[in-house]
This record gives C-alpha cells, structure tokens and sequence, in this order.
C-alpha cells in the first residue's frame, strides 16, 4: 500500500496513481499521535479549518508535486475527537466545506463539520441503537400559561415499562430537542436504563424560543421551570417530588440556565449536569467575548458573590480543545467551597454535541445509578 510520505518524494503523480492511493485508504491517515489530511483538487490554496483552541485554527495544505493532491500534517494526542472543516480558495472565493474524502460527520444546529478520530477514540457502543433495548417514548406537552405569555413546548422522555404505580427521578434538559437530534438523548436513555446503569427516570425536554436572551440571566426562564414545568409534571406524573430525585441538565448557554435556575430556587434541585458551560466571569476588567455574553457574565458574577449551595451533586464536562476550559476549572473548586459534591470530567474535544453525548454515560449513572452500575463501575 502506498503511503503519503511514498507520494511526497515522487517527481510527478498520474491520476492512476491518486485514484489507487485514495481508494486503499481511509482518511484522515491516522498513525498514533500524527495524523494527515488529505484534499484532492485544483484549487489555489487549500486550508484545514479546526475546531482545536489554542492552536492556530487556519492551517495551510501543501501540493504534492505540482498535483492537484494536497495534505496536511499535525499532531493529535490519542483518544482526540477533532471536528473540521476545509477551506478552499480560487481567487477571491473562499469556502469552507466537509472534507470530501472523510465519511464521518457531525451535525449541529448550524450544519455539519467533518470528524477526524484520533487513535484510540472510538464513538461509544451505548449512543448507538440497540435491537435488544426497550425503548421508551416521547409525549409532546404544551404550555400556554408562562412567564412570557406564549405556548412553550416540553417533550416528556417515558421510559420502557412506564408504570403510573411506581415514582421516577425528574430530569429537565434544557436545549431538549438538539440534545434528541444532536446526541442521540433518547438512545442513549433507553440503552443505559435498560441496562441497569441508569435509573429509570422522566426527562422534560425544554424548547427555548432565543435560548441567548433567556437563558444567561432570565428570571422569567427560571420561573417557568419551577413555577410551571415541575410542579405540573409532579402533580400529572407519577415523580418523586424531592430536591434529591430533580436534576437540571444542560450544556454552554444551556449550562447557565441551568445553573441559575438552580440558584434562583434554593432547595429545590438537588442535582446538576453542566457541560461546557458559558460561565464567564471578570475579577478585574472587561470580559472579550461580545455583547451576547453580557448578561452570563452578570450572573456568573453575581452567583460568585453571594453563591448559596445550589444542589447537593454537581456532574460537570468540558472539552479540552474549547475556550472555556479556563472557566470550567475555575468553577469546579468553587463549587466545591460552597459544599457540593462535584464530579468533573475533562475531555479530548471541542464544544460540541458529541463530545456532550459521549460524557452522558459518565454523568448520568453517576448522578442516578440504577441498580446495575456498580457492576460496571
């Protein structure tokens, strides 16, 4: 088989060629911590565009023998999940797109990017369906009477053996639907709880109309999740209806909304899934990250002023390779400090759904155990 450095020192490539390298591999090219992109095309300039910070994010490709194959070549630490795009030039026109030659890809409310896996990461068993999991169901619920004065949807997470005779966990996801449509909730909720990692539990899945008005610093928001939202489905349901058996849950923005939801409600929830959140905050000075992080750094501010022990358990994720990393660490011994029992967790990924998804497992029995997780553990 030929390999890329082989193509490198040749003086010419025929199309032949190209066509056999691009057929026997799999792209990217991964060998331990190096890892190659490949492009074919005949373009001015080509650049791999990532999703890594700290790294400069625009990096260049370079022609193979006056070719239109290009390549480039970096360093991945192992178990690494790298999302990108490529950028191409002709002229004046740039554009990004997917890497054509990579068939993994991730969705996101803004599209798609491509996935590079770095050795030894593989997508976890449990987040793909299973013929042999019960599932349960989704039940669509509308409320008219909010804060806002509009309808709000919540789908409502059943799971497989439903009974009205016995009492369930509460588990409110902000950002409900991107979490079914871009980390596979439901799959995920049905395998662990069918195999006794988790327990089993309802989840209120919340559709925000501007998720960054309402969530940084919304009293409004906080006020339909635990003056509209609990109490109805508490009343309806067959739940516990203890700060231990609720949990809100949430990831960036939706981190925040959870958080202060929490702190607006002293008591009521006792259990909190943050992942990657916003929380940024000032000591000294301004804060760089535009208009739109305003009202989270009031809060966060605000909350790290006069804090209160907002939940008893708090999971808390975040990706490596995204800017608020320095913000998660920062809150973990906070947290702490004011008395909670916190698990954090630190991933090879970026700010997105499935490095969101792959923690679920971590977070969840952790928070909720089902009777088999001991075993696992």
């Amino acid at each position: 088989m030929t390999t890329i450095d082989e193509l490198i020192r040749r003086p010419y490539l025929d199309d032949e060629t190209i066509d056999r390298f691009l057929e026997e591999n799999d792209f990217p090219l991964v060998h331990g911590r190096k890892v190659t992109f490949v492009f074919r095309g005949g373009f001015d300039q080509v650049y791999l565009r990532h999703f890594i910070y700290g790294l400069e994010s625009r990096v260049p490709f370079q022609r193979i023998a006056g070719s239109e194959l290009w390549y480039c070549t970096m360093e991945l630490p192992k178990r690494s999940r790298v999302e990108y795009k490529i950028e191409v030039v002709s002229g004046d026109n740039h554009t990004w797109i997917r890497d054509p030659l990579n068939h993994r890809f991730a969705r996101d409310p803004f599209g798609a990017n491509s996935v590079c896996p770095g050795a030894g990461y593989v997508r976890p068993e449990w987040t793909h369906p299973d013929d042999e999991t019960r599932e349960g169901r989704i039940e669509q619920l509308t409320f008219s009477d909010t804060p806002w004065g509009d309808n709000r949807r919540v789908d409502l997470y059943l799971p497989a053996r439903f009974r009205r005779s016995r009492r369930y966990p509460l588990l409110v996801v902000h950002d409900g639907g991107d979490y079914q449509r871009y980390a596979d909730l439901k799959v995920v909720l049905d395998n662990l709880i069918h195999r006794g990692e988790v327990a089993p539990l309802v989840a209120a899945l919340s559709y925000p109309h501007n998720r960054m008005s309402e969530y940084p610093d919304d009293d409004n928001h906080a006020a339909f999740i635990s003056q509209h939202v609990v109490p109805w489905l508490e009343e309806h349901y067959p739940l516990y209806g203890t700060p231990e058996q609720r949990c809100l849950m949430g990831a960036s923005f939706g981190a925040v909304a959870s958080l202060h939801t929490a702190w607006k409600n002293p008591e009521m929830f006792g259990r909190l899934l943050l992942q990657s959140g916003s929380f940024a905050f000032t000591d000294i000075g301004n804060h760089q990250r535009g208009p739109a992080f305003d009202p989270v750094v009031s809060f966060i501010n605000a909350f790290r002023e006069n804090p209160g022990r907002v939940a008893k358990k708090a999971f808390i994720s975040c990706g490596q390779y995204e800017s608020l990393i320095y913000e998660n660490r920062s809150m973990v011994p906070f947290f702490r400090e004011t008395g909670m029992e916190v698990r954090y967790v630190e991933a090879r990924d970026g700010h997105n759904w499935e490095n969101w998804r792959d923690r679920l497992r971590e977070g969840l029995s952790w928070l909720f155990p089902g009777h088999m997780w001991m075993v696992y553990e």
